[in-house]
């Protein structure tokens, strides 16, 4: 049996540390049995609407998880009259993201958007791998330690598969709040056709196209940096991005080291509980009555441990990796700028040269006009989007921080009461 072959979830959420609850539950299929996860508001990731009523909301309050592929389902409720309902869902792939983020980012109307990051892929080979190595040492294990091992990599397993759902509901919720992507046609198509949308993998000579197309942005990059802007606002913020994005970075990696220490304090408990276990069966009376409850206390120590790992990891591990990528979607939008001030130069130039010749200076002077237009205009655009950037991280970031903050004294105190209950015990 594969242990992982399905998980899905039902319901919207379920009451979570820090969270509202709305009920509903994590259903792993299989080996696993039935466990209850936390999918609630307070165990996303921030996603932070400036609009007081907003007209649209998107969220996944099902998902089902296969060996090669999350089915994830996208319910929205909308008072739009561009939509048949006002209520509905419909089912969705990983690769129906990526397409719709694609369409987004390669449409020209919206160069002056930052557009939000696509969701990464889901992966739970980590946690596939563990399963399977555990199932070929079962044989070497106390039934204690297997399934309290056990237990550990469900745990786990959840843990990546909330996350994955998580980033993936965020991407929508960004589209949906948004005063022009809100209203594309195609996220409408992927909110609202109800079949399959069919969206096949790139094949290798489209991704090395994709590879290439990358390469010679980068190298274009290197040429427009160099091209002088007079905006101060575009400066600063061109300045401000590349020195946030390598402190984000570097917090990223220093948030993913604290967690892991986390997760290996909780891996210690249980090899502990399982150490006072078997002193427990192998000793005698009273001294085996100790060892039971130093064995539970471990055990329970475990498990609020792996939920401060958990806790943490979304919170702010998580959020971290997601605006390391949301800042080079905002470094695409000030390249996509530089780019068209370029092209507009380019055209002042081209106009010059065509007056002093003169030859072709109307379709010239159109030309310049178009391109003055489009740079005027993209840079309105990508002025407000760096504007609302930064309140609506700001605003994450203190969502994040206050959950997480909560949730951590939260687990604290747990941790104080089960030591004074064991001592008590343990006294009488």
């Amino acid at each position: 049996a594969e242990p992982w072959r399905s998980a899905e979830v039902t319901g919207s959420t379920v009451a979570g540390d820090g969270g509202r609850a709305v009920g509903g539950r994590l259903k792993l299929e299989g080996e696993m049995s039935d466990t209850a996860a936390d999918l609630s508001e307070g165990n996303k990731l921030a996603s932070v609407s400036m609009e007081a009523e907003p007209s649209m909301l998107v969220d996944i309050p099902d998902a089902l998880s296969e060996r090669e592929k999350v089915k994830f389902t996208v319910h929205t409720k909308t008072t739009l009259p561009s939509f048949k309902k006002s209520d509905f869902s419909v089912i969705r792939q990983h690769e129906d993201f990526v397409w719709l983020h694609d369409a987004l980012v390669e449409n020209e109307d919206y160069a002056g958007i930052i557009i939000p990051p696509a969701p990464a892929k889901p992966d739970f080979d980590v946690a596939r791998e563990k399963m399977q190595k555990l199932g070929e040492g079962e044989g070497s294990m106390t039934k204690e330690e297997f399934n309290k091992m056990k237990q550990e990599l469900e745990a786990e397993y959840l843990a990546v598969f909330k996350k994955t759902v998580s980033i993936h509901e965020v991407f929508l919720q960004r589209l949906a709040v948004h005063t022009v992507l809100g209203k594309d046609h195609n996220f409408h198509v992927f909110l609202e056709y109800d079949q399959d949308l069919s969206v096949r993998r790139k094949n290798t000579k489209e991704m090395f196209g994709g590879f290439l197309k990358s390469v010679m942005k980068t190298a274009d990059e290197v040429l427009v940096s160099g091209a002088k802007d007079g905006d101060e606002f575009f400066e600063h913020e061109k300045t401000f991005l590349v020195e946030y994005g390598i402190k984000i970075k570097d917090s990223a990696t220093k948030a993913e080291k604290m967690t892991r220490s986390h997760k290996n304090v909780s891996d210690d408990y249980l090899h502990l509980s399982s150490s006072c276990y078997e002193l427990a069966i192998d000793n005698k009376a009273p001294l085996n009555n100790y060892y039971m409850k130093l064995c539970e206390l471990f055990e329970k120590l475990r498990k609020v441990e792996g939920r401060v790992s958990s806790d943490e990891d979304l919170k702010l591990t998580e959020l971290l990796k997601y605006y390391m990528r949301d800042i080079q979607a905002a470094k695409d939008l000030l390249y996509r700028r530089a780019r068209t001030l370029v092209d507009y130069e380019n055209a002042n130039k081209a106009l010059d040269k065509a007056r002093m010749k003169g030859k072709d200076v109307k379709q010239v002077e159109l030309q310049h006009q178009l391109s003055g237009q489009k740079f005027e205009k993209l840079s309105d655009s990508a002025r407000q989007e760096l504007t609302a950037f930064r309140g609506r991280r700001v605003e994450a970031f203190r969502k994040n921080l206050i959950e997480m903050t909560e949730l951590e004294l939260k687990h604290a105190r747990n941790n104080v009461q089960m030591l004074q209950n064991c001592l008590a015990a343990l006294s009488n």
